[in-house]
């Protein structure tokens, strides 16, 4: 039996460009992984995720979502996030938020726990996002050895800080929401495979993925503008990690980038 598992985590979906290069990447050059998980809350439109981006994207092999401060922007999502655990928002949302903030699944002969949790630096006030996954861990630790955090944060140093506060305690701790992928991928002291972002799937020719003329009405003029997703060519950023499947510390974490061919952008 291999002693590692292997995990391919992709950076925010962004609208139908980014959609489209996933599913073109993983259908035409998916890396050897047992487990694939994908952030999809701006995978409809740049604002939020409908039922139909979850289907497609689990066609082509996305086993786990996560989400962050996007996750609700279409009203759509009330009517199923409830229906599928695998599909995550921030575990520090108030109680009784629907969803779930992590989710157990079996794969490779292991179980593997990914968490989801949202900064709060520049962002909406949620619960703290260290006492919530200090909870979620003590609940699962003897049950789960390899754990994987996603923080959708906006803070570099929130998100640093909370590598090294998990160091040890989770196999990766990885950030999302800035779009930009960072290159200070490593393995801590403690066994914890940390980035600080791991960028976006999305248009390469935008700003963080939006179209660059309404983004310069809000930043030149000081007006305000609607922000639609920019046209491809689109890129597929990530990280693939590889944990022991006995201690749950990571042995390597490798940046993922491809530019991928994606359609004209009709939809966003």
């Amino acid at each position: 039996m291999n002693e590692n598992i292997s995990i391919l985590v992709l950076g925010d979906v962004i609208g139908k460009p980014g959609r489209e290069a996933v599913i073109n990447f993983l259908t035409k050059s998916r890396p050897e992984v047992d487990l694939i998980i994908t952030n999809v809350e701006n995978s409809s439109h740049g604002f939020g995720i409908t039922e139909q981006n979850i289907l497609d994207l689990e066609k082509v092999g996305v086993k786990v979502f996560t989400g962050g401060n996007h996750t609700f922007d279409r009203k759509e999502v009330f009517s199923f996030i409830d229906k599928y655990p695998h599909v995550l928002r921030p575990a520090n949302y108030p109680e009784g938020t629907p969803g779930n903030g992590s989710y157990i699944i079996d794969v490779a002969q292991v179980k593997v726990a990914v968490i989801n949790i949202q900064g709060r630096v520049f962002m909406e006030p949620l619960r703290s996002p260290f006492l919530i996954v200090d909870e979620i861990i003590a609940k699962i630790k003897d049950e789960v050895k390899i754990i994987i955090v996603d923080m959708h944060a906006e803070a570099t140093a929130e998100k640093v800080a909370m590598g090294w506060y998990l160091d040890g305690k989770v196999s990766t701790m990885l950030g999302t929401h800035t779009h930009v992928q960072t290159a200070d991928e490593r393995i801590l002291p403690g066994g914890t495979a940390y980035i600080t972002d791991i960028g976006c799937c999305g248009p390469i020719n935008g700003v963080i993925g939006m179209e660059k003329e309404s983004v310069f009405r809000r930043l030149v003029k000081q007006l305000p503008s609607r922000l639609e997703v920019a046209d491809g060519p689109a890129a597929v950023s990530g990280i693939i990690i590889e944990i022991n499947k006995s201690t749950g510390r990571a042995s390597r974490i490798e940046r993922v980038y491809q530019i991928c061919k994606t359609e004209a952008n009709s939809e966003s």
